[in-house]
Order: structure tokens, then sequence, then C-alpha cells
């Protein structure tokens, strides 16, 4: 019989039919073999003839095996365990992605990196623009370092393209303590006429020294000390205490090394007499802030010189210009070059900026 020769219980076929025509479904035992194995089972039967063709015994095989309800009802039975097998998997792909969320969440509260990290990625407010009178602080700051220092300053005056005459200085600068304006002393290098001649800037008060009369008068700083720089241009200022700012207009200009530059333009009043100019323009650099260009004006409202800023090179911390040309506001062909080198950190003395010690200075 088939059945037992598969495994199947001795059952003819139209009892098994009866009892499920009855709903005894329950009662149909589970075929555990398939097609293909039914097909290699009855082909080692004597059933069939060995003149048949393998199409014939496979096609009298789905014949008998359609009318097998064993092998449906194992048909049945593996369905519903593929379909329990699904809703596993997805329970437990479920479960994995919380498990994964979880442990994200731990690592973000645990690692100061992954903190780092979202809120680099994470859109940040606007940074609010700074002011007139900010931006001139911050022109000071590309200007003066911010502890006391020396440099040497050269004066190079030309007319009409050729050089008439030179002087060399020695430029010591340091904060007041208290009013955080910058104090300087500048003792005289070169020609030799001049030297060991000194200028003392303390606050508003500019005097200048003479160690062949052994006296100090007080100057201007309007004072030309040659060509078109003012005593009032060597020394170290702070523009940001002594004018105002307002900022009137971005422009694109070209700068003193003939290079398109985009800047922020600030008109500054004075706000004393004393200060070495009445009113001034001055372009710096959008985004670094380095001046770029001024021009002078006196009070009566006339042009009296433009400089431009450049060669920029680091020094003390920052990148800062080491020339500045000066051009007359009438004559254009009467210019002035100010070099800027060797400056350093200094240990400056307090009585360095006192009138009373002029006679005694001593350069080390």
């Amino acid at each position: 019989m088939l059945a037992s020769r598969t495994g199947c219980p001795a059952e003819d076929r139209h009892s098994v039919a009866l009892r499920l025509k009855s709903g005894e479904a329950n009662a149909v035992p589970a075929m555990p073999h398939t097609k293909k194995t039914t097909l290699r089972t009855l082909e080692r039967s004597d059933r069939y003839s060995p003149l048949q063709t393998r199409t014939d015994r496979y096609r009298q095989v789905q014949k008998e095996t359609d009318m097998n309800p064993f092998f449906h009802a194992a048909m049945r039975t593996d369905a519903d365990a593929g379909a329990a097998s699904s809703r596993l998997c997805c329970n437990l792909a479920q479960r994995a992605r919380r498990l994964l969320a979880g442990l994200c969440a731990a690592l973000a509260l645990t690692r100061p990196d992954a903190l780092a990290l979202a809120a680099t990625t994470a859109p940040t407010a606007p940074v609010a623009a700074l002011s007139a009178q900010q931006l001139l602080a911050a022109s000071d700051a590309c200007r003066n370092p911010a502890k006391p220092f020396s440099l040497v300053t050269t004066l190079l005056e030309y007319r009409h393209g050729v050089a008439s005459a030179t002087e060399v200085l020695s430029v010591y600068s340091s904060a007041d303590p208290a009013s955080g304006r910058f104090r300087s002393l500048v003792r005289f290098d070169a020609p030799a006429r001049d030297a060991n001649k000194l200028l003392l800037k303390n606050g508003n008060d500019l005097w200048f020294y003479d160690p062949a009369s052994q006296a100090s008068v007080r100057i201007s700083p309007r004072q030309r000390l040659l060509g078109q720089a003012a005593n009032g241009d060597v020394v170290t200022s702070n523009l940001a205490q002594d004018y105002d700012a307002t900022l009137a207009d971005d422009e694109d200009i070209t700068d003193g090394e003939h290079q398109p530059r985009h800047c922020n333009k600030l008109t500054l009043l004075a706000r004393s007499p004393e200060v070495t100019y009445h009113a001034i323009d001055l372009w710096l650099d959008a985004l670094s802030h380095q001046p770029v260009k001024a021009r002078f004006y006196a009070a009566s409202g006339s042009l009296l010189k433009t400089a431009y800023y450049r060669h920029f090179q680091p020094a003390l911390g920052s990148q800062r210009a080491s020339e500045t040309v000066i051009i007359d506001g009438l004559d254009p062909s009467w210019v002035t070059v100010m070099r800027y080198s060797r400056y350093a950190w200094r240990a400056i003395p307090d009585e360095w900026f006192q009138r009373a010690w002029l006679p005694h200075f001593q350069p080390d």
C-alpha cells in the first residue's frame, strides 16, 4: 500500500475523505514528505513498469499526490508554521530597533563628543553684528598689541618718487592700567643730529625732550615730524577712546597693494580738540577688521592726507601692517612711508612715562 510505504497510517482513502468531510481535520496526521520525496519513494516501488518514461511516471505521481489528503494537510500545516515564523521575526526586529534607539540615547547622554557632534549639526542662532564703536575697537586691537611692547619705526619721505629724508625711531608703548590709554616713549635713533631726542605721550599730553638743552616742552600732536607724518602718527593711539564712530556704509575698494577689498567704512569724530585729527574716514576689512585705508580731515573739513595700510605680517600674535603709505591731501607726489619692524614684548618701567624722568632715560 502507498500509505504504509510512505510512513502514513494504513487507512484507505475513502475513510480519510469521510473524516475530513466531517470536520475531523485535527485527526489528520502531518505529512512530512514533499512531492519530490514521494516521487523518489514511488520510483523505488515496483508498481511502475521499467518501460514507462519518467514523464509518464511523474504525471501518475502528480495525480495520486493531488488525491492524497495527507499531502494537502501537510501543506496547510507548513503554511501556518511559516506565518507564525514571520510574525516572530517581525516582533524580534521591532525589539531590536527599540534597543538600538535606547543605546543611542544613552550614548548621547554619557559621551561628550556625541553631544558636541549634535551641537555642531544643530542650527545656530545668527551672530549679532558689531556696532561701529566695536568695529573701531577691533581695529585698535589689530594695530596695537595687548601687552607692553617695543618696535622700530622708519620714516621715508618721497617727493616725485625720490627719497628726500629718513628718520629712524624706537617706540616703547604700554597701556595705562587706570585709563586703558596707551602711553608711548619715542627715542630718535637716526639721523645723528636727532639721536637721543625723545617724545613722550601720556594721556593727551605730548612732550618733546632735547638732550642738548635738557629741556622738555609741550608740543602739538598735529605738528609735522617728517614729511606727512605728524607727531601723533608715531605714538600708539586708541582711536576707540578718542573718537565717536558711525558706520557709514559697506564699500568695495582697492587697497594699498592694488587688491580689491570689501570694507566697512566708519566716520570718526574727535571727542576732544587735543587729538591729532578732527575727523577721519576709516575703511576696515569686513572680515578681519584690519585697517585698510584712512582719510584725515582738519576742523575746516579740508583733506589733510590719505593713508593706506599694507603688507600685513604676523607680529606679536596677530597680523599687523608692516607699512603705512601717507599721501598729501593737496600734492599727491609728496608721499611718506612708515615701516614697522622688530616688534617685541617688553617690560617697560612706569617711570619711563613720567616727564621728570626724561633726562635720566637710558635705553638698555
